[in-house]
């Protein structure tokens, strides 16, 4: 149903950032066959997709150990490296709505298979929040959980150090950034399952900080679902 801000601002595709066509909906028609869902076979621990059916472990998995659970992922990078773009920096929040839709509805089982007693969205450091205005993993995050009944814990976990791009550093240097940037907010609130929130999985290396932080404050099982994954080596 058309609203007066549908018809005033109306909604843009996150596949082709036009006003959507139809009306009201949240994604253009002939835009959502061009993204690209992770399908089987894909890597038992981060969940990207293999080229090989008799593999287990792609390679990247192979040759590092995670120190997270297991994580899977919605759409190959390369299909929706605009999209997410723009839903980070050009301030496309409403893109939100139909990334966390889709995210419920392929991932969802997984998800709820996992009996995660909360979503917890990668964080932003607060200067860089207040550049953007929103955290797009958060915006993920409580879309997931509206639509899946799961608690989002938005300040559990807090991002202390401002981090440079991640996109402009090797494997090694992803680590060395990431190296007591975040922390435990909220002492009080424990925690045995959780799920990690983010758009973007390449090396792993966000969520493993994130995972040794968890583990430390008593987190047994730790897993998570991002938007997109690279391919990265298989």
């Amino acid at each position: 149903m058309l609203t007066l801000k549908d018809l005033f601002f109306p909604r843009r595709c996150p596949v082709c950032d036009r006003p959507v066509k139809p009306a009201g909906a949240l994604v253009c028609r002939d835009c959502a066959g061009r993204l690209r869902y992770v399908r089987q076979p894909v890597c038992m621990k981060c969940g990207k997709a293999l080229t090989d059916g008799q593999q287990e472990y792609c390679f990247d998995c192979l040759h590092r150990a995670h120190v997270y659970d297991r994580g899977l992922s919605l759409y190959g990078y390369e299909s929706v490296r605009e999209g997410i773009y723009r839903f980070k920096y050009g301030g496309r929040r409403e893109y939100a709505a139909f990334f966390g839709r889709e995210m419920a509805r392929y991932l969802g089982p997984q998800l709820l298979a996992w009996k995660p007693d909360a979503f917890v969205p990668v964080p932003l450091h607060p200067k860089r929040f207040r550049s953007r205005g929103y955290n797009q993993a958060q915006l993920l995050a409580r879309e997931l959980g509206d639509r899946l009944g799961i608690p989002v814990l938005d300040h559990w976990l807090l991002r202390v150090k401002n981090t440079r791009p991640q996109k402009l550093l090797d494997a090694k240097e992803r680590q060395n950034n990431l190296k007591r940037a975040f922390k435990i907010g909220q002492n009080d609130v424990k925690l045995n399952t959780i799920v990690i929130i983010d758009d973007i999985y390449t090396t792993g290396s966000t969520v493993d900080e994130i995972a040794a932080v968890c583990r430390q404050h008593g987190v047994k099982k730790i897993y998570f679902a991002a938007l997109s994954i690279g391919n990265g080596k298989t």
